[in-house]
């Protein structure tokens, strides 16, 4: 159904080149039906009031880092890679928290793996967040992972960065290409995401400039933009001869 979909359209819009190249790759569709327009972020949809006494805030007052994954527990976003690197990680900070938050089918799964790697209680699940106490998460974390697999976009990043949290995002994500003021690495790279994450957790003039520089470039993203390139393309076809 996708690929007949895919074939019968006069055009395509992917949200990001990553995307794109999964459907020349997969579907065999024409690279220039293919254009590219990627997500973006409304600011004054996260401006919710969060209270600085929260029990995050006052672990990091006792000395505690946290590090945070926000999504879906399922293979596509890469569970399994960010226990693996609390694993390493650990060692080197001990005082870090890795916090995961969402819910999905490999959460049980992901558990056990914790357990098994004897890091349980360096890991917190806190189940499915939204609004503000997705906002308090956000506020309160040192570093934002994304472990993804495979991400059309990940807009879960900007959200991270908008409130004021550097971000280290796997290239197999679509984000990864409108960011230039954040960590990268392969999602099965864990030698590269321990380095970073231990970098940023030690390193405050690190944190603080991925963290300025990160707001500063994000807040040139806007979905007016994104509409106006959608528009275009519309434009374009409209006035394309039958």
């Amino acid at each position: 159904v996708e690929r007949l979909g895919l074939e019968k359209a006069d055009a395509v819009i992917a949200v990001s080149g990553f995307t794109k190249n999964i459907l020349i790759r997969e579907y065999g569709i024409r690279e220039d039906k293919i254009h590219v327009v990627h997500n973006a972020i409304d600011q004054s949809l996260y401006s919710f009031d969060v209270d600085s006494s929260n029990e995050f805030v006052q672990l990091k007052h006792k000395g505690l880092k946290i590090v945070l994954f926000v999504g879906r527990i399922t293979l596509q976003k890469g569970p399994e890679y960010f226990v693996k690197v609390a694993e390493r990680v650990l060692p080197y900070e001990p005082k870090t928290l890795f916090v995961m938050a969402g819910s999905g089918d490999m959460e049980h799964d992901v558990m056990n793996l914790a357990a098994h790697n004897k890091i349980s209680d360096k890991l917190l699940f806190t189940g499915f967040l939204r609004d503000r106490e997705l906002s308090k998460m956000y506020k309160s974390s040192d570093l934002y992972v994304m472990t993804s697999v495979s991400e059309p976009f990940g807009i879960t990043a900007l959200e991270s960065i908008i409130h004021g949290t550097p971000i280290l995002v796997s290239k197999q994500t679509g984000v990864s290409e409108v960011v230039q003021n954040a960590l990268k690495a392969d999602f099965w790279d864990i030698d590269e995401m321990v380095n970073q994450i231990v970098a940023v957790l030690r390193y405050e003039p690190l944190q603080a400039t991925l963290r300025q520089n990160g707001m500063s470039e994000v807040g040139r993203l806007n979905w007016r933009g994104t509409a106006a390139k959608c528009l275009q393309l519309y434009r374009q076809l409209a006035t394309r001869p039958a």
